[in-house]
């Protein structure tokens, strides 16, 4: 297991107005539309799939990191079922519902031995994903994220109501989108750029609150060890949402994974966004040459 600390020389920064790779909505089979983003990459470079987070968009978890991975991968995006453009289904959102997304997504796609990278609740999907679907998955890069999401008493509370909010939400939708506009606003800041709280305002908010229930019910604690492709977690030291120790515990759990260790919190991903693509970037490189043979 090989563990390095990367430090922000920086310090946070405001997200940019981002220039968006061109997307294209695609059907899925039996399944429905979803937004999907592809960047070509350089001839024959290896395929990397993002899996976003709870509440957010594949552009907003992502932006960031597109130019930079534009130059070493070929990168594929989608928003989650009931995330931004992703699929709308009457059904109960399912975290396992999600990694098969992908995994039709792929297939309509062509495409197999891919690189997932997941982050914080697109962690839990890109865990499902090795598990479920072991073939498509070449090397694991996960963000933020954990084994298990639900282990306070106070967070089971949390969790719990989520259920209760889901339901409330089917009969007064519109106060419910307000309310989950305004949680993002307070976990991200009343500064944040309009085109972001745009694509939050086309979330399902009863879906929301449904994957917030599913993310309480996840755990790959009896079967994450049986990981057998090369692995990287990047751990974020400085997380109030996902305590690094959960996140290490998840890197510990995975055979030979390695750690990247950086000074951010939660929001890394745009906040830190210097210090986390430079550990993304290294940790793609690091699970390709370990799958290549050539580490």
């Amino acid at each position: 297991m090989t563990d390095r600390l990367i430090r922000d020389p920086v310090g946070r920064i405001d997200p940019p107005s981002p220039a968006l790779p061109e997307g294209r909505v695609l059907s899925l089979p039996q399944r429905g539309t979803t937004l999907v983003r592809e960047i070509p990459g350089p001839p024959g470079a290896p395929v990397v799939v993002l899996l976003h987070g709870w509440t957010v968009t594949a552009d907003l978890n992502f932006f960031p990191a597109y130019p930079a991975l534009a130059e070493h991968f070929r990168v594929v995006t989608v928003d989650h079922r009931g995330h931004g453009q992703g699929i709308r289904s009457p059904e109960q959102f399912r975290l396992e519902d999600c990694a098969d997304d992908i995994a039709i997504l792929l297939a309509e796609l062509k495409i197999e031995g891919v690189h997932v990278v997941g982050y914080s609740m697109g962690g839990a999907i890109a865990q499902l994903l090795w598990q479920r679907h072991p073939h498509l998955v070449r090397g694991l890069v996960l963000c933020s994220t954990a084994r298990v999401f639900n282990v306070s008493k106070g967070e089971a509370i949390s969790f719990f109501g989520l259920a209760g909010l889901a339901a409330l939400s089917r009969m007064a939708p519109d106060q419910a989108r307000a309310w989950m506009t305004e949680q993002f606003i307070q976990r991200k800041g009343r500064s944040y750029q309009a085109w972001a709280l745009e694509q939050v305002r086309e979330n399902d908010v009863t879906k929301m609150l449904e994957a917030g229930q599913a993310i309480g019910q996840f755990s790959s604690r009896s079967w994450i060890g049986g990981v057998t492709v090369p692995a990287a977690v990047i751990v974020s030291m400085q997380d109030r949402t996902v305590p690094a120790g959960r996140q290490l515990r998840l890197a510990e759990s995975i055979p030979d994974a390695s750690i990247y260790r950086i000074a951010a919190g939660h929001d890394a991903c745009f906040a830190a966004a210097d210090l986390w693509v430079a550990a993304l970037v290294s940790a793609l490189h690091d699970v390709e040459c370990r799958a290549s043979g050539n580490a």
